[in-house]
């Protein structure tokens, strides 16, 4: 697409490596590198919207560039759509949050009564619903209501029988902060934590790395029946009412 017209000897100034490039092609093309540069000068012209056809009678005539089509305005933006109207509790009343401590992990619901001494709740599984990470309709009401008497419960670990009498048992392997300390680098600094609420005692996951095991599933948390047998790691925790 070389141009045909008459040919003037011109001096610009070029980078080296586009200069070899520009010899690459001519030796590549069979061609001058004057008539390579020829025809990339044509190319950015007529890409640049420039007509290159050159005569005899005008040379020197350079045909300027079309006029640019006006572009259509864009059409105006949809409006807004309208706001969503509030959606209605059901409720007529919030609902409080607990709080406090180890509280604030638990709802209040119905009242139950303390685990049988001899296995098992009245009247139904003695896992039931209190397997899960909601303790729900396990625990007793917090309107003021008197809680049920509190019988003891004892742990059973390392053939030691170790007495609950306090709302928060630790068991971790940080020696200042547990209750019942077990040194061992898969236990976490408090691993778990046996609690006493209205009359009946669950055993709560802190968080901990390796979890609690009950029956082959890790928990979050569960009321502790007579007889439960959990595991931290490789350790045995049996819970018991009888002394």
């Amino acid at each position: 697409m070389a141009l045909h017209g008459r040919k003037s000897l011109r001096q610009f100034q070029c980078n080296d490596a586009l200069w070899v490039t520009f010899r690459r092609m001519a030796e590549d093309q069979e061609k001058e590198v004057d008539e390579v540069i020829g025809d990339a000068l044509e190319a950015f012209a007529q890409l640049s919207g420039y007509q290159t056809g050159i005569n005899a009678s005008n040379e020197s005539q350079v045909t300027p560039p079309p006029a640019a089509r006006p572009r259509a305005p864009a059409p105006p933006p949809p409006p807004p759509p309208p706001p969503a109207a509030p959606t209605r509790s059901r409720f007529t009343r919030p609902v409080p949050e607990p709080t406090g401590g180890f509280g604030s992990m638990f709802h209040s619901g119905a009242s139950t009564p303390p685990p049988h001494p001899h296995g098992g709740s009245s009247g139904g599984s003695p896992y039931g619903s209190s397997v899960g990470p909601s303790l729900g309709s396990s625990l007793g009401s917090s309107d003021g209501t008197p809680a049920a008497q509190t019988l003891p419960l004892y742990l059973v670990f390392d053939n030691q029988k170790y007495r609950i009498d306090k709302d928060q048992f630790i068991i971790g392997r940080g020696t200042k902060s547990s209750d019942l300390p077990i040194k061992d680098g898969n236990i976490s600094r408090k691993h778990a934590a046996v609690i006493r609420r209205n009359g009946t005692y669950f055993i709560k996951d802190l968080g901990s790395t390796n979890g609690i095991d009950f029956k082959g599933m890790r928990i979050d948390n569960k009321r502790i029946d007579e007889g439960d047998l959990f595991h931290l790691c490789d350790y045995e925790l049996r819970f018991t009412y009888k002394r």
